[in-house]
C-alpha cells in the first residue's frame, strides 16, 4: 500500500519480493513517534506491536507496514478493506484479520530491526523565495 505521503528505500522492495503470505516492517514518523514496529521474539515470530495507539489492536500496524502477496489474495477473495462500520485505526485491521493469523506474518527489515519506510507527507510547498533575486526559471519543470 505504497502511496505519496511515504518515502520507501529500494532495500524494502527486494525484501517484499519474498513475501510468502504477509511480510511486516516498521515505519517511521507515525503515532506521533520516531517509529511503530512489530514486535519479534528471538525465534523471528511477530508477537505483538510498538505502538502508544491501542497497542492490543489485531494487527496494529500502519498501511505501510506490510505486503501482501498477490497469491494470498487470489486465495481469499473474501478478504476486503473496510472503511465503513471500521473505528480509526482498524482498517489494516479490517483487511489483514481475513487474510492470516499473527503466527503467519514473516518480519522483514532484519526481524523489524531497520526502518525502510517513512511517513514523511507530501504537502505543499512553501516557495516563500521563489522570484527573489531573479535566479529561478518559471518555465523550468520541476
Amino acid at each position: 500500500f505504497a502511496d505519496d505521503d511515504n518515502t520507501y528505500s529500494l532495500e524494502l522492495f527486494e525484501e517484499m519480493r519474498y513475501t510468502r503470505r504477509v511480510s511486516v516492517w516498521p515505519v517511521a514518523f507515525v503515532g506521533g513517534l520516531r517509529y511503530e514496529s512489530p514486535k519479534v521474539s528471538p525465534a523471528g515470530k511477530v508477537v505483538g506491536w510498538k505502538t502508544v495507539f491501542d497497542p492490543n489492536r489485531p494487527f496494529a500496524i500502519d498501511m505501510a507496514g506490510f505486503a501482501i502477496s498477490i497469491k494470498l489474495i487470489l486465495e481469499k477473495p473474501q478478504a476486503s478493506f473496510k472503511l465503513e462500520g471500521v473505528k480509526g485505526g482498524y482498517q489494516e485491521t479490517s483487511l489483514l484479520k481475513d487474510l492470516v493469523t499473527m503466527d503467519g506474518l514473516e518480519p522483514k527489515a532484519a526481524n523489524c530491526t531497520k526502518v525502510l519506510v517513512w511517513h514523511t507527507r507530501t504537502e505543499r510547498p512553501a516557495l516563500v523565495n521563489e522570484g527573489k533575486r531573479g535566479f529561478t526559471d518559471p518555465r523550468a519543470e520541476v
